[in-house]
């Protein structure tokens, strides 16, 4: 199996940015970053959370502290696809991210306690107290989108991604299902990441204070969250609006 990087450590910006202001944008990044090793790939993730989705909806409260737990993989997947369990944290404004590796099938099976033979470490024992700590999680949704990814040249902890496409499902979860869902951007948007271990480049400071582009919160689980509540509470408002109306005919031919 290739050698990974297990733990991160970083500082992360998100940037919600129209296709114009990607088009700006680009020539200046061009002299600061190029094409990292993986380029322009699919990345699949299934986010793990209670029934009550107790970890995302303490997430969107924005505490000092917060955690998600989530399976990865990038590009078609079977169930021999190198996948990722990963553990990400936030804590005071940095982002800590620690991961297991096996196929899809293993660590699947694992997550949703069906069989364990995954080699202990460090990091799946960080990840069983999570999931003693949380008993009841669950695969809860799944966020894929299509990612382009950057490294500084002269920084190689500087890392800059720009992700398309992003779509939210609550059905068949599971990441052999290529099933698309329904999107998180409008048309032409794209959310760039800039991730850096210290503080960022000034350079690129200037550059995106002159394009005016600047920070936003976005997290796509914590929106495809929204968008999941916002579409079932539009279903109990019409099935109320059709019982009343229902009674009321009732009503008056009575």
């Amino acid at each position: 199996m290739n050698k990974y990087k297990d733990v991160f450590q970083r500082t992360e910006m998100k940037y919600l940015l129209s296709s114009e202001q990607y088009k700006k944008l680009m020539p200046y990044l061009a002299e600061l970053a190029e094409i990292d090793s993986y380029g322009d790939t699919a990345i699949n993730n299934i986010y793990f959370d209670t029934p009550d989705f107790f970890l995302i909806r303490n997430s969107l409260e924005k505490p000092k502290y917060k955690e998600k737990l989530r399976l990865r993989t990038y590009g078609r997947t079977d169930d021999e696809t190198n996948a990722f369990a990963e553990i990400k944290k936030k804590y005071d404004g940095i982002v800590y991210k620690r991961r297991i590796s096996g196929s899809y099938k293993e660590l699947l099976n694992y997550l949703i306690g069906v069989d364990d033979t995954v080699e202990d470490s460090q990091i799946k024992r960080e990840i069983d107290a999570m999931k003693h700590l949380y008993p009841s999680l669950r695969p809860a949704m799944k966020i894929t989108y299509d990612r382009f990814a950057m490294i500084g040249k002269d920084d190689p902890d500087l890392r800059i991604t720009f992700d398309r496409n992003i779509r939210w499902s609550t059905d068949r979860l599971d990441l052999r299902d290529e099933t698309s869902g329904a999107s998180l951007l409008g048309y032409g948007e794209y959310l760039m990441e800039i991730k850096v271990a210290e503080a960022m480049p000034i350079e690129l400071a200037g550059i995106l204070s002159e394009l005016s582009i600047f920070e936003t919160s976005f997290s796509e689980f914590g929106k495809g969250y929204l968008e999941m509540q916002s579409r079932r509470a539009a279903v109990i408002a019409a099935a109320t609006r059709a019982r009343m109306k229902f009674g009321k005919g009732v009503v008056a031919y009575a």
